[in-house]
């Protein structure tokens, strides 16, 4: 799910995708596709047993990977053979293989898991989680990649967009960083392990795992806060970039896409191990493993955000008062004083 926090959190890909015809245009994209699937789902629950929580996601997969290529071709604005023309191979494989179908399926374990959090379990009462889970993530599904065939498409046009969502920044990053970011996974490791171990404490299985979503979630989303501004002052200290900011906008980062997406990596998790393993809840085994993953990708993701917002600054990527829309910059890009933008290069 990085994609979704680079679409957000980058001013380059941010500005893009947030104007208001595309806003428009986005809003009928994720309807439609919502209304497909509810009837796809109400025709393959007569063919399929949709009661099994393998063959749901993979239907929701499968119905992930066709919305995907089709919001991506209307976000690119063009037809198949120019787009085919265009774009390369491992462009498209990686829309359908991973923004359609492995998102959707994540998206699918994430309803699931937070359904069962709140007594809605599936494997008693299927139809109604089933149903949800294949809206909501094709809805998803369809917003995504809408929104990254038109980054697509302005690039093409030569809009900068110095980030493009595919990962291959992040894998340079590694590559050439890994002495930087090896410390903060590290400590995200110990952190999450640390703090999932904590769902121990109690015996019913629904209350620990509420209390491992939450404990990973606050400790998890925090390094990603702190990491963010380890990539964003690489020459400096990430204390420094604390200290600078004001409490009330390092709060909204820390809920997105701190919170937010760790708490989201924990319930996909949770659903792996619930609906897939057929584990009464998540064992604390589990749990330790699970947490320590996830704060240990929150922490390389915050670190990874930093970076490139570090890169697109460098390259004088400007901002814009429809930048401010996106709940995450409302609070860090603002400063206390002065205007909205002019201390975004700070924090």
């Amino acid at each position: 799910m990085l994609h979704r926090m680079a679409l957000r959190v980058l001013p380059s890909l941010s500005l893009v995708v947030t104007e208001d015809a595309v806003r428009k245009q986005k809003r009928l994209v994720m309807f439609v596709p919502g209304l497909v699937a509810f009837g796809m789902y109400r025709v393959a629950k007569h063919l399929v047993p949709l009661t099994e929580p393998v063959v749901l996601l993979l239907i929701s997969g499968i119905v992930g990977l066709l919305t995907a290529m089709l919001a991506y071709r209307v976000g690119r604005g063009t037809t198949w053979a120019q787009l085919l023309r265009e774009d390369a191979r491992s462009l498209l494989t990686w829309m359908a293989g991973w923004i359609g179908f492995v998102y959707a399926v994540q998206l699918s374990l994430l309803v699931l898991a937070l359904l069962w959090l709140v007594g809605y379990d599936y494997l008693k009462h299927p139809d109604g989680p089933a149903m949800m889970a294949m809206i909501i993530s094709c809805t998803a599904v369809a917003r995504d990649a809408f929104e990254i065939g038109y980054v697509r498409k302005v690039s093409l046009m030569g809009r900068p967009c110095p980030t493009f969502p595919n990962g291959r920044a992040l894998r340079s990053l590694l590559a050439t960083h890994a002495t930087i970011v090896g410390p903060w996974i590290a400590v995200g490791l110990m952190v999450g392990a640390g703090s999932a171990s904590l769902g121990a404490l109690f015996d019913n299985q629904q209350a620990a795992t509420l209390v491992q979503v939450s404990a990973v979630t606050v400790f998890a989303g925090g390094l990603a806060l702190c990491a963010y501004f380890g990539g964003l002052r690489p020459s400096g200290s990430w204390m420094e970039g604390l200290m600078e900011t004001k409490p009330a906008e390092l709060l909204k980062y820390w809920w997105w896409p701190g919170l937010a997406f760790a708490s989201t990596y924990y319930l996909v998790l949770a659903g792996v191990v619930i609906f897939l393993l057929k584990q009464p809840g998540v064992p604390t085994s589990y749990a330790i493993g699970g947490g320590g993953l996830v704060a240990g990708l929150m922490a390389l993701y915050g670190y990874y955000l930093g970076h490139r917002r570090q890169v697109e600054e460098r390259q004088g990527i400007s901002l814009s008062p429809s930048l401010l829309r996106c709940p995450f910059v409302m609070g860090i890009l603002s400063k206390s004083s002065g205007s909205a933008v002019a201390g975004a290069s700070k924090g």
